[in-house]
């Protein structure tokens, strides 16, 4: 009757043990499942991440290599956009001009006649 008794309470924990396992398996699956979902999101994030800084990473040097071998087409535009800023300010300028051409030029040429008369002549020697 004693073996009996120990042969019940060895079934008794074993079935308890297999209860356990089983209930903890399909935890772990459900948790197994959802990192590996997670981790196939990351992996797919940083994929796209990863495609997008070398794509970028590839115009930058097509452009750097296009300019050192001297084909770079950006001159026309900086030079048009030169021009243009030339332009816009010179109308400025004549549009807030406070005197004429010909009289600005006299203004300097006076300036400097008044300059350089003031000015003793030059003797040709240091000191004297």
């Amino acid at each position: 009757m004693l073996r009996r008794e120990k042969n019940i309470l060895k079934n008794v924990a074993l079935g308890a043990g297999v209860y356990l396992l089983d209930t903890l398996r399909e935890r772990l699956s459900d948790n197994v499942k959802d990192w590996s979902d997670k981790a196939r999101d990351g992996y797919s994030d940083m994929r796209d991440r990863a495609s997008d800084m070398y794509s970028s990473a590839s115009e930058r040097l097509g452009r750097a290599n296009d300019a050192l071998m001297g084909e770079d087409h950006h001159f026309m535009s900086n030079t048009a956009a030169a021009l243009l800023g030339i332009g816009v300010g010179v109308g400025i300028g004549m549009l807030l001009a406070p005197a004429s051409g010909e009289e600005t030029r006299s203004n300097i040429a006076e300036r400097v006649r008044s300059r350089f008369s003031e000015k003793e002549p030059a003797t040709g020697t240091f000191g004297q």
